[in-house]
C-alpha cells in the first residue's frame, strides 16, 4: 500500500472518531441539559400522622375506628356472658328446681284455697312464705288477704266472696 492511500484512511478514522465525538458531546450535552430542568427529588410523607395534611380527620377516623372496635369487643362479651347465664337456666338441674318450686307454690295454693273454700273452711289464718307474711281473715261476706313483705310493706285485698260461683 502507498503512503497516500494510509493517509487517507487514516484521516477517514481521524473524522470519524471526531464525528464520533461530536456526537458523543452533543448527546452528554443534551441529556444534562434535559436534567437541568427536573425538579428536586423531597421525601414526603403520605400519612396525615408525619406530613400534616390531612391530620384532623385522620385522627377522627383513627378515634372511631377504636370506638367501634371497643364496642364491638364489649358486645361480644356481653353476648358470651348471656349465652353462658341461658346455659345455667336450661341445665337440667335448673329446670328441675323450677319445675319442684312451680309445683310446691301450686300446692300451697290449692291448700290456701281448700282452707279459704273447702267443705270446712277457716275464718282466719296465717301463712310464712319467704319472709313475707300473709294473714287472711274472712266474715262470710269478704275475704281479706293482709301481706306484709319481709321490707315491712303491707299490702290488703279485699275480695268480696259472696259472689263467687264455681
Amino acid at each position: 500500500m502507498t503512503k497516500e492511500k494510509i493517509d487517507k484512511e487514516e484521516l477517514e478514522k481521524y473524522r470519524l472518531t471526531i464525528s464520533i465525538v461530536f456526537i458523543g458531546f452533543v448527546l452528554f450535552f443534551g441529556i444534562m441539559a434535559i436534567n437541568l430542568k427536573a425538579d428536586q427529588i423531597v421525601h414526603k410523607f403520605k400519612s396525615p400522622s408525619f406530613n400534616g395534611v390531612g391530620t384532623s380527620s385522620h385522627y377522627l377516623t383513627i378515634e372511631n375506628q377504636e370506638y367501634t372496635r371497643k364496642l364491638t369487643i364489649k358486645e361480644e362479651i356481653k353476648a358470651l356472658q348471656d349465652e353462658i347465664e341461658r346455659e345455667k337456666e336450661n341445665s337440667t338441674l335448673a329446670r328441675f328446681m323450677r319445675n319442684l318450686e312451680s309445683r310446691v307454690y301450686a300446692e300451697l295454693s290449692r291448700q290456701l284455697v281448700n282452707n279459704l273454700f273447702g267443705e270446712t273452711p277457716q275464718s282466719e289464718g296465717v301463712i310464712t312464705l319467704e319472709g313475707n307474711t300473709i294473714e287472711y281473715t274472712s266474715d262470710g261476706i269478704t275475704l281479706t288477704l293482709k301481706i306484709t313483705e319481709a321490707d315491712g310493706t303491707i299490702t290488703e285485698i279485699v275480695i268480696p266472696i259472696g259472689t263467687f260461683t264455681f
